[in-house]
Parts: structure tokens; C-alpha cells; sequence
């Protein structure tokens, strides 16, 4: 099982330090949320499973450049979004955001994509909320072409452009794209692609979600593809529940084994020993722990 850890639960000054302190422990991945927009007269109404962590006076970042700053810090850790919205972007924006970020980690980059849930932000950029699955799946479909081939022309419904050169492409040509979301396009939408990124969830409910992933993979005829089921725990993980997570079918479990963010620091330390990570040592990065 590798371990990620959620940067987005603790207060941004932390991040440098906690993503470092990730790096130097032996996880696997640090991961940040991403909206564009909060509007401050329409509340937070529409959240998958209840109340919604943010309001509108949560401060907010563009994740690709907090992520490089990370990226500049650390050397081996991973740098995700969970999860970026894609389709409230233009791709030709959004693959060079995450070309160049790929560019500074040296292909370390997951972009975690997501539909969306919160009208109120397309709404903002006048952008249509029904049509947000079908833009984020142009904006995939752009993203990788853009990665991958010399030049591209594009004549879909949102995005058309006429034909262009991309240079750089990202180190592997490629930026791994997992989906996140519980309902059933996005598990459809998962499974076309290279992941999926649960909710907060227990093993039980992320079990059945990646035995659908496995039923729409095999259908589609991508069973063999690689793919990476990325589980979000509810708070931490013991190493004797370890066990239960992989029967669900976890790749990786992004865990939170900290009530208070002051404390997240300590936190990841005792866990690192309790779960025998492998400690890759000092960074050689600047890492003022407070």
C-alpha cells in the first residue's frame, strides 16, 4: 500500500513543510483541492454526501503553481490534484499549467480531474454547469493530444482551435489523469481513464466502487491498462486495517491521521514509524518545520 497525505486539510502556511516532511518519510503522494471561485451569495449548497468543508471566505490557490513550489522542494513524492476542474479551463491553459509543472517535478505529476459539484463557480465564468461532464471530457481528450503529438488541430463543440505546436511535452509525453467523484459517470469517466479518486469513504464503500471500476473497465476492454485506485481515508489507518484497504481494492490511501492541523507534522512522523515507511532522508531542501 503506498500512503498519500492531504495537504488541503491543514493551513497552507503548512504545506511546504508538511509536503517536505512527506517527501523525507517515504510517502507516496501529497494531494491539494482546487476551485476557482467561491460565491459568497449562494452558500455551498450541493455537495456530494452533505455539508461542504469550504465557505467562501476559504482562501484558494492555483494548484499547479502551489504544487511547483513543492515540486522545487522535494524529489520524490508525488504531486496530485483532488481534484482539478478541467472543464472550466480551456486545455490549451490547463496543459500548459500541468506540462510545466511536470516539467519542474520531473514527471511526478497526477492530475486528478473532477466534473465538478458547485454551480455558483460555472455560473462565474459563464460556463454551462449541465454540460460539465462533456467539456471535461473534450478538455482529457485535448490535454492528451496536446502531450503527445507534434502538432494538433481541434474541432470539438467547446474547445476548437486551429492546428498548433505544444512544446514542452511533459517528461513522459504523458501526466497521468485520474477521475474523481462516486456517481456513475464518474466511475464511467474513471474508468476510461488511468484512476480513480474516491470521496472520504470507508473500505466497504470503496470496495464496491472499484468492483464497478473493474466491471467498466473489462467491458471497455482496458483491463489490462494500468489503473490506480486512489482511496481517501476518513481520518487515519492503523497498519492492522491496512489489510482491509487493499481487499477493497486500494492502490493508495491518502490519510489524515491528525485532529488538528497544527499537530498534522507529528502526526505523519508517528505514522511513517508505525507503518515501516521507507525514509528517504533529508531532501536537501530548505524544511523549517515549525
Amino acid at each position: 500500500m503506498r500512503f498519500g497525505v492531504p495537504l488541503g486539510l491543514v493551513h497552507p502556511d503548512g504545506w511546504h513543510d508538511l509536503a517536505v516532511a512527506a517527501d523525507e518519510l517515504g510517502f507516496d503522494s501529497v494531494w491539494l483541492p482546487e476551485h476557482l471561485v467561491l460565491a459568497t451569495g449562494a452558500g455551498m449548497r450541493g455537495y456530494p454526501g452533505g455539508r461542504a468543508p469550504i465557505r467562501p471566505s476559504t482562501p484558494l490557490y492555483d494548484a499547479p503553481v502551489r504544487l511547483a513550489a513543492l515540486a522545487a522542494a522535494t524529489r520524490a513524492v508525488r504531486l496530485g490534484t483532488a481534484v482539478y476542474l478541467l472543464g472550466l479551463r480551456h486545455p490549451l491553459a490547463s496543459a500548459r499549467a500541468f506540462a510545466t509543472l511536470d516539467g519542474i517535478a520531473g514527471g511526478r505529476t497526477v492530475l486528478g480531474a473532477g466534473a465538478g459539484w458547485y454551480r455558483a463557480e460555472w455560473d462565474a465564468v459563464g460556463a454551462p454547469f449541465a454540460e460539465r461532464g462533456r467539456r471535461l471530457d473534450e478538455a482529457i481528450g485535448v490535454l492528451r493530444r496536446l502531450w503527445s503529438e507534434e502538432a494538433v488541430a481541434h474541432g470539438g463543440p467547446h474547445f476548437p482551435f486551429p492546428e498548433v505546436a505544444f512544446e514542452p511535452k511533459p517528461p513522459r509525453r504523458a501526466i497521468p489523469i485520474l477521475i474523481g467523484g462516486e456517481s456513475p459517470a464518474a466511475l464511467r469517466r474513471a474508468a476510461r481513464n488511468d484512476g480513480w479518486i474516491s470521496m472520504p469513504a470507508p473500505p466497504e464503500r470503496v470496495a464496491a466502487a472499484a468492483a464497478e471500476l473493474r466491471r467498466l473497465r473489462a467491458e471497455a476492454g482496458r483491463d489490462a491498462a494500468p489503473f490506480e485506485v486512489v482511496a481517501h481515508a476518513e481520518g487515519g489507518c492503523r497498519p492492522d486495517e491496512t489489510a482491509a484497504w487493499t481487499a477493497a481494492g486500494a492502490n493508495t490511501l491518502v490519510v489524515r491521521p491528525w485532529e488538528r492541523g497544527r499537530g498534522a507534522l507529528a502526526a505523519i512522523e508517528r505514522f511513517a514509524r508505525d507503518h515501516a515507511l521507507a525514509s528517504r532522508g533529508p531532501t536537501g531542501a530548505t524544511a523549517r518545520r515549525g
